[in-house]
């Protein structure tokens, strides 16, 4: 087999890697790309242990429009859960697959584990850290919708998850951007993350930066963007979580102060509780524009790990 590409963490794409993968991603979502079905004859393993709507669909779907054929594992068809280890794992289907798609909602390492061989390539599909897949579709998304991803201002409103991780690290390779993220206190992005973000930011004539007070509404951003407070896989330890991230809701007021902004949002979504509905499902909204950018990102992504050449 050939030596295969990782798609880990955004960290670890060099900005002219990054480009590439948004460039491909809108081509695939105009029309633009090639129609030869670059993985046809390759076999691609799409293993989800936490629900997932869109993302799992996304690579699935891509996978068969490249022409690539899919074997899917719920969370309970491995025999990682009878005590098998992930390395020994990895070894057999490194051996019969070509990728392998895993949303774990462990740790980045043991994505890094399920990479440490070169004959399959792996795409972390969502890991407890970041959620590097949804980073593309989101840059995917704003080149679609602005022409550029260079000098956009960017207000992220909430829990400080894996997407806002992504998003941070994402955003931040850059030049002129602004990513504010607007978290409750206790809930940040992981400090680690926070400080390769904005030190890449500082490379690129960039802006990261995270506050914990909503007391007074920042606005003038180009977007404003939110999550779901409960992350997917995720629980809180305090019950009384929501009374600090009541704050933290995207509504008519946020948006008032953001008059040129859109509205974005990784789905699912909670109507009432992190976004107003008159807001998610009104006119500035492009969160579901956004969804099916996942598509269009997954085929990047699946390409550029497992074509060989390039």
């Amino acid at each position: 087999m050939h030596s295969r590409r990782h798609l880990i963490s955004i960290n670890d794409l060099s900005p002219q890697q990054l480009r590439h993968l948004v460039s491909r991603s809108v081509q695939f979502a105009t029309g633009d790309a090639a129609q030869e079905q670059p993985l046809r004859g390759l076999v691609v393993g799409i293993y989800f242990r936490k629900t997932s709507t869109r993302t799992r669909t996304a690579f699935s779907s891509g996978a068969l429009r490249l022409g690539a054929q899919i074997v899917s594992y719920g969370p309970h068809d491995l025999q990682e859960n009878t005590g098998e280890t992930g390395e020994d794992t990895m070894r057999v289907l490194s051996r019969m697959l070509h990728g392998f798609v895993a949303r774990t909602a462990g740790s980045t390492e043991e994505m890094r584990m399920y990479a440490s061989q070169s004959q399959m390539g792996v795409i972390n599909a969502m890991s407890a850290e970041e959620h590097p897949t949804q980073a593309l579709a989101d840059l995917t998304t704003l080149q679609r919708h602005f022409g550029r991803i260079e000098g956009l201002r960017v207000l992220y409103v909430g829990e400080g998850n894996n997407t806002a991780a992504a998003l941070a690290l994402a955003l931040s390779h850059f030049k002129g951007t602004e990513l504010r993220l607007y978290t409750p206190l206790g809930y940040g992005v992981l400090p680690h993350v926070l400080t390769q973000a904005e030190q890449r930011a500082r490379q690129n004539d960039a802006r990261v930066s995270e506050h914990h007070s909503m007391a007074e509404l920042p606005g003038g951003f180009d977007v404003v963007y939110t999550t779901r407070w409960q992350t997917t896989g995720t629980t809180k330890p305090d019950p009384n979580w929501l009374s600090f991230f009541s704050p933290f809701h995207v509504g008519e007021q946020l948006m008032a102060v953001n008059p040129k902004a859109i509205f974005m949002h990784d789905l699912p979504a909670h109507r009432g509780q992190e976004v107003a509905a008159s807001v998610l499902d009104g006119p500035v909204s492009i969160a579901f524009d956004q969804a099916e950018n996942k598509l269009y990102s997954a085929m990047a992504a699946l390409e550029w790990c497992l074509k060989s050449g390039d």
